[in-house]
């Protein structure tokens, strides 16, 4: 563990780093820092910066869920980077916490954590903006989702966008959650990919399914949005704009959601140059 170096501000958003050497590779790293520290005067920006003050970049702890007898075990006060013998210096407790886990009948494989950027492994941050907890934020320049807890906390997790993901902008609601979904390509999907016919009428639920292991179905105002929170069983495109597919998730990553986040939780969605929501 590093030593607590106490906050920072920039433009007045509050960052608690672990130590200095995550600081500097974050900053390096994440574009969100150089959105923070932009002086865009874009009235879009300004909305998408009230929408994400306050989420922190450095980690006070982490809350992650590994593979036990459950499948699932909760571990706080770790960083991805405190110079662990896990992969790239990875903390150990990661290899754990992306390992092989057991769910509803299926085997999840573990994630091979030298090819996913450190930035993007869950994570909780500090959070004083003003969304209630329970929230979701997923802000698709950065590759990040939030979600809001209470105690000025967020947990983040890498996510990657799919084309659908960069469709559509705004604020929702959870209008229901499935376990191992079944996955419907839309026509127009099936036109640009006639291999994919043979699931017009849906793909069963399993590890090659696009949807993963959780979907989590947004609508506004009542209606369907077509945006999905789902899993993907491509996790080394997590962090990466893809060519299918809304939000996805790590898999590990996408049934801690589910089961943090209540079905009617509200969901922010900012695209690039910040969404007016």
């Amino acid at each position: 563990m590093g030593t607590n170096i106490g906050p920072t501000r920039l433009n007045g958003i509050l960052f608690a780093a672990r130590d200095e050497n995550l600081r500097h590779k974050e900053a390096r790293a994440s574009p969100v820092y150089g959105w923070m520290m932009s002086h865009n005067s874009d009235s879009r920006a300004v909305s998408r910066r009230f929408v994400l003050q306050g989420l922190g970049i450095g980690a006070a702890a982490l809350a992650l869920s590994g593979c036990t007898t459950d499948g699932r075990a909760r571990m706080a006060n770790l960083t991805p980077f405190n110079g662990g013998t896990g992969p790239n210096g990875i903390s150990p407790e990661y290899v754990t916490a992306y390992g092989p886990i057991s769910d509803n009948g299926f085997n999840i494989p573990g994630i091979d954590l030298k090819r996913v950027d450190p930035r993007y492994l869950r994570r909780e941050v500090s959070y004083a903006g003003p969304e209630a907890p329970g929230t979701i934020i997923i802000d698709t320049p950065t590759r990040y989702a939030y979600l809001i807890q209470p105690g000025g906390t967020a947990i983040r997790y890498g996510v990657g966008i799919g084309r659908d993901g960069f469709a559509w902008e705004g604020r929702a609601r959870v209008q229901f959650k499935r376990q191992w979904p079944r996955w419907t390509p839309p026509s127009e999907m099936i036109a640009r990919q006639p291999e994919l016919e043979v699931y017009r009428n849906g793909m069963e639920p399993g590890l090659k399914n696009p949807l993963g292991a959780r979907a989590l179905y947004l609508f506004k105002d009542g209606k369907d949005t077509l945006y999905r929170l789902h899993g993907t069983p491509e996790w080394w495109t997590i962090g990466k704009a893809v060519s299918s597919g809304c939000v996805r998730f790590m898999n590990h990553d996408i049934i801690d959601l589910y089961d943090r986040a209540d079905s009617g939780a509200n969901v922010i969605v900012n695209q690039e140059g910040g969404a007016t929501v």
